[in-house]
């Protein structure tokens, strides 16, 4: 066989191998992730708020199509704007911080749109109940970081929640605050 016929094979075979599966590791940026939430206050105005804290990591091999995910949220640093307002939500009453000082979330099952996750079902465990939760991506993308030369990928994701199911009955019955609560996530994480 001459070498331009050997060239033509090798090439041919080349594309005929797909292209190997490789999972990365992502760290959460905390500057650049915050979970946020929002409520109807007494069916009216609408109540919002966020933790300023989190951390954890997101594995993903986006040719294979799979991922994790693994944060955890700092109770004691919700931010509404309004200090007599963080001190209630803190209190038994809603998250009870001194007893649960922090929530996790745990997915492992990443729905993909081609390399782009689109969904993350998981596990939610906040004041020491578990529930599942999916989050659902509004927006997904990665970029080479200039100062930290190494690519970092970030998105926003949502879901709606009832915070009875973790135990937080406070103002329900009266509307003070809504069962539903739209939680929405914005996060940016360097591969590793």
């Amino acid at each position: 066989m001459n070498k331009t016929l050997l060239a033509v094979a090798a090439l041919a075979l080349s594309q005929a191998v797909p292209a190997q599966a490789e999972n990365f590791t992502y760290r959460i940026d905390p500057t650049h992730t915050f979970v946020m939430w929002e409520t109807k206050h007494f069916g009216v105005s609408t109540s919002r708020g966020r933790w300023d804290k989190t951390e954890g990591e997101i594995s993903m091999d986006r040719a294979a199509k799979t991922g994790s995910v693994d944060v955890t949220i700092d109770m004691y640093s919700i931010n509404t704007g309004v200090a007599p307002f963080n001190t209630h939500l803190k209190s038994p009453d809603f998250f009870d911080t001194a007893n649960h000082p922090t929530a996790r979330f745990v997915g492992k099952d990443v729905k993909f749109d081609g390399d782009k996750p689109v969904e993350v079902s998981g596990v939610l465990t906040m004041r020491g109940k578990s529930n599942p939760v999916t989050l659902k991506a509004t927006g997904f993308g990665c970029y080479q970081h200039p100062r930290l030369k190494r690519e970092v990928c970030g998105g926003d994701f949502e879901a709606t929640i009832k915070r009875t199911l973790w135990d937080m009955n406070y103002g329900v019955a009266n509307k003070v605050l809504a069962d539903e609560i739209r939680v929405v996530i914005q996060v940016e994480a360097a591969r590793q």
